[in-house]
């Protein structure tokens, strides 16, 4: 039997029928020659808002120059060198080659910068869109998110924090009940979560009643929301002890095989984990990630964590995918500031406000494109500046949130989320 001859259309058309059907190559972009970066065919992410934030915060301030803004034909670029992505025309680092394949999802935005060369503030305004103030605690993206949507009706919080919580905002002047669920270790999952042995559930449900008893008349004489708010956060604690809901929060529920796919590190075993609490509903999950803080020997600490980066997001990228979740689900990758473009003494970069570059991928985004760019140092943002109000607002409306209303703090002070920030909106699906 003579076979039908197709034209360069139905080929085209063919393969990517076919890569829609295999493991995450549809939205892996750049599927012919002709696809330019930002085209619509480069960008197959849904149009479709977040329901769910994974959020991964590479703490220690990750070098824009040897990631995702690299430089080449200058002394600044260092050791590393360009590499091509499925995109045509966008280049990354030489040690993201799982996320150079996958780029025709990836928004980076190339043009941030901040005022602030210093940790704690950095991290705090990354977080928050304002800046740290003795006065007041603003509320993390966290609260925010899970303050203006319904919860899910599943039993389970909706705001997690996975790694270091030092210095985290929380839930700030909003109820304690936003506050994010602290888990230290992804591998060691939600601890102290079953009653001690010597107190049988009979008698710690007496004792919750006796304390509710006591507690009656001093919440008549004073109307607080905090302590109501804490009241509850007790009682859902307590719905959740002993519950099946709890599974969720150990990943040795998983295949050897996946877990080791996500990496045997903190950040890949935290992106499992946060994979698994979107699965059940959570709104909002942050995976911390240290040691970026790099002031020397920076290409033997950034082999590791860009190996670690590059395993954890891609594998997360294509499990999300396969289960259906990809198109619900923000991926925000970001840092407190970049690192100076000129390497020190020690072989290391130093704290680099001035320009550093974070990524968006996933629901309400739209992919397979940079977005900004920095000089051809790396030094100082040439073009498209985007300021970290106007990151966190973008995010905010790519999931949807009501990013004009104004919520007051106990002292009667208005805030917005992502404060006086702008909607990138070439940016958004």
């Amino acid at each position: 039997m003579n076979r039908p001859e197709f034209t360069s259309q139905q080929r085209r058309d063919f393969m990517k029928m076919i890569a829609k059907q295999t493991l995450g190559v549809s939205f892996a972009g750049a599927l012919g020659s002709q696809t330019m970066i930002g085209s619509a065919d480069a960008a197959a992410t849904p149009a479709g808002k977040a329901k769910h934030i994974i959020y991964i915060m590479l703490d220690g301030a990750m070098s824009h120059i040897d990631t995702f803004d690299p430089k080449q034909g200058v002394e600044e670029a260092g050791e590393t060198k360009p590499t091509q992505t499925r995109v045509p025309g966008l280049m990354f680092g030489d040690r993201f080659p799982k996320l150079s394949y996958l780029a025709g999802a990836i928004a980076v935005v190339r043009s941030l910068s901040t005022e602030t060369g210093a940790h704690e503030q950095g991290r705090y305004l990354m977080r928050t869109a304002y800046k740290q103030l003795n006065s007041i605690q603003h509320p993390g993206m966290g609260a925010w998110m899970t303050s203006q949507q319904p919860k899910p009706n599943n039993g389970l919080p909706s705001n997690y924090l996975i790694g270091s919580t030092n210095g985290h905002p929380g839930a700030g002047f909003l109820p304690p009940s936003f506050s994010p669920v602290p888990i230290a270790d992804a591998a060691k999952g939600l601890q102290n979560t079953k009653l001690p042995k010597y107190l049988p559930p009979e008698l710690f449900s007496r004792r919750m009643m006796l304390a509710t008893k006591f507690d009656e008349a001093f919440q008549q004489r004073r109307d607080n929301s905090k302590v109501i708010a804490y009241n509850q956060a007790y009682r859902d604690a307590y719905q959740l002890m002993g519950s099946d809901q709890l599974k969720v929060f150990d990943i040795n529920e998983e295949p050897k095989a996946i877990r080791d796919a996500y990496g045997n590190n903190s950040l890949g075993q935290g992106c499992l984990l946060a994979r698994r609490l979107v699965e059940k509903g959570a709104q909002f999950v942050e995976v911390t990630s240290g040691g970026w803080d790099m002031h020397q020997n920076l290409y033997e600490s950034l082999d590791t964590r860009a190996a670690n980066l590059d395993t954890a997001l891609g594998n997360l990228m294509r499990d999300l995918h396969s289960k259906g979740l990809f198109s619900e689900t923000l991926i925000v990758v970001t840092t407190e500031f970049g690192r100076s473009p000129k390497l020190n003494v020690n072989a290391g970069r130093d704290h680099h406000p001035g320009a550093f570059c974070s990524l968006l991928i996933g629901a309400g985004i739209r992919g397979g494109q940079a977005y900004g760019e920095s000089d051809k140092r790396g030094h100082s943002v040439a073009k498209d500046h985007v300021s970290v109000a106007d990151f966190n607002k973008t995010i905010a409306a790519a999931a949807g949130l009501p990013i004009d209303k104004e919520v007051y703090s106990p002292s009667g002070r208005p805030f917005k989320i992502g404060g006086d920030g702008k909607v990138i909106q070439a940016l958004l699906s």
